[in-house]
């Protein structure tokens, strides 16, 4: 017992050491995101081709909002992926579409997809070919072309 006695008062006869005082506490400051109009940073650059209009074609031209929304009009384009095709007998061919979702759908020449009233123009095996109609930001709309490409064949 004596040997902790003296063991202690060695610790006490040491000099003491200061606490040092707490940091100080900045308040929060709330961030707002202000970039949800602009492109994912995770999807490719869309590349668009413009196509030339005269000003009657443009005033002449907007979607039919009387139609039936098909299923895939409630996606974005940049989510559907072509991964096949079926064809028939007579040459007629059908591309089938993954939304994401996972879920595949058949589609042909005529069919809307996207949420810009596009509307497929061409199927081949390779790809499709969608013509979608967008605001060209002054009050009128204007045709822009889009492809979706069979996986494992974009660049």
């Amino acid at each position: 017992m004596n040997d902790i006695k003296a063991y202690m008062a060695d610790i006490k006869s040491k000099p003491h050491g200061q606490i040092e005082p707490l940091p100080e506490f900045h308040a929060y400051e709330a961030f707002t995101y202000q970039a949800n109009e602009l492109r994912s940073p995770f999807s490719k650059p869309v590349v668009v081709e413009v196509m030339e209009t005269t000003v009657k074609e443009s005033i002449n031209l907007f979607p039919d909002f009387d139609r039936t929304k098909e299923y895939l009009e409630r996606f974005a384009i940049t989510t559907l992926s072509m991964v096949g095709t079926l064809s028939r007998e007579q040459g007629f061919l059908w591309a089938l579409i993954s939304d994401e979702n996972g879920d595949v759908h058949r589609v042909k020449v005529g069919n809307y997809l996207g949420q810009n009233h596009g509307q497929i123009t061409d199927v081949t095996e390779l790809g499709i070919q969608v013509l979608e109609i967008i605001p060209d930001g002054d009050g009128g709309w204007i045709q822009r072309p889009r492809a979706i490409q069979i996986e494992g064949l974009e660049e």
